[in-house]
């Protein structure tokens, strides 16, 4: 059996935590309960150990180029100190990984993937890399760790000088010092709430985590699992990488065609998404609310007339609205809202209707 990788939380929780193993790690799934570290998240703040995410540098005259040619967003629009989501895909539209690309210099960029993606992401990287350019894996160099939710802010701004207020979504301060550490504090998260995610060396991880906690404590802040990761991203529609993309799933049936810039010259996978985007794709994902008793699952199928027309990608009850949803991957032709289809649960066919997603919007 393979042996689980830990990062370098893992003997700060371990006693605390209903461990799983999670695309080669050995992670916390939930402290209390999904629910209650759910609720704590959309109300008041929670904790995330995201140090499985991988981080690779890319640098170099020749930085831009590579990442331009590898990702499907317009990397030459990120200014120093900003963050762009964007998706790698392979030549036929299918998903290699969704990232964070963050611009740290004038030729410097931080690339955020996903941790079960790590090995699979920096062989791809490094096999279309060409020019004067580094590119330098040091996920194992790197702790991150989320706070996320209304209180965030509040929080994090106890322990430190440098004013948060000032930073938007999706733009990052480096070098701010928390507990006598250098810290990359990014406004960003994986939540559908306002938070943050810091970024530092590995070895500095528990003591960072205990000093957050500790802050955070007459807040009411909450160390969470992937538990709650799960729940929290799915009512905001976030995508997560093997369930709604994949090698076989395209950034525009998943519903992140925002993030797919067809004219900013050619990348890896350009023609087939610029297709899709022309002429529409063959699927599409919606949200599903059950009509009938039962929660839709992963990979459950999803029938309309007797035909079968996709299937569930992630469902659950929903903590937040206190109703059985789903997301799945359907054939485009079907994704009309209101619309009726049945989700066979275990053998049986029962009733539910294509609705918006996302489920979740936080108030502004």
């Amino acid at each position: 059996m393979e042996q689980l990788k830990r990062t370098a939380l893992f003997d700060a929780y371990k006693d605390q935590a209903k461990l799983v193993p999670f695309g080669g790690w050995e992670m916390p799934v939930q402290f209390s309960s999904i629910k209650e570290e759910h609720e704590a998240v959309r109300t008041r703040a929670g904790l995330f150990d995201v140090s499985h995410m991988g981080e690779v540098e890319v640098s170099g005259p020749d930085a831009l180029a590579l990442v331009q040619k590898l990702t499907t967003n317009d990397a030459s629009k990120i200014a120093i100190g900003q963050a762009q989501y964007t998706l790698m895909c392979y030549p036929d539209g299918g998903t290699v990984d969704d990232l964070l690309v963050y611009r740290t210099g004038e030729q410097k960029y931080l690339l955020v993937i996903n941790a079960g993606n790590i090995d699979k992401d920096v062989d791809w990287i490094q096999q279309h890399t060409t020019g004067d350019v580094t590119v330098t894996h040091i996920s194992d160099q790197v702790a991150q760790i989320a706070i996320q939710g209304p209180l965030a802010e509040t929080i994090l701004q106890r322990l430190t000088e440098e004013d948060l207020s000032s930073l938007r979504p999706f733009t990052f301060l480096n070098d701010v010092m928390i507990g006598g550490v250098p810290i990359l504090i990014s406004r960003s998260g994986y939540t559908g709430e306002d938070g943050f995610e810091l970024y530092f060396e590995s070895k500095q991880a528990p003591a960072i985590w205990n000093l957050l906690l500790e802050t955070g404590k007459e807040d009411g802040l909450l160390p969470c699992g992937l538990g709650a990761r799960d729940t929290l991203r799915f009512e905001a529609k976030l995508p997560l990488y093997g369930q709604e993309l994949s090698a076989t799933i395209s950034p525009i049936e998943a519903g992140m065609g925002f993030a797919v810039k067809v004219d900013k010259g050619d990348y890896i996978g350009r023609d087939a998404l610029a297709l899709q985007k022309e002429q529409g794709a063959p699927r599409k994902l919606v949200g599903l609310e059950m009509i009938d008793r039962g929660i839709p699952r992963t990979h459950y199928p999803v029938y309309q007339g007797g035909e079968l027309i996709g299937e569930v990608t992630t469902g659950t009850q929903s903590p937040t609205l206190k109703l059985n949803i789903g997301l799945a991957l359907i054939k485009s032709e079907f994704a009309v809202l209101g619309e009726e289809v049945e989700v066979e649960i275990r053998g049986k066919r029962v009733r539910a209707k294509i609705v918006k997603a996302p489920f979740y919007k936080r108030a502004k």
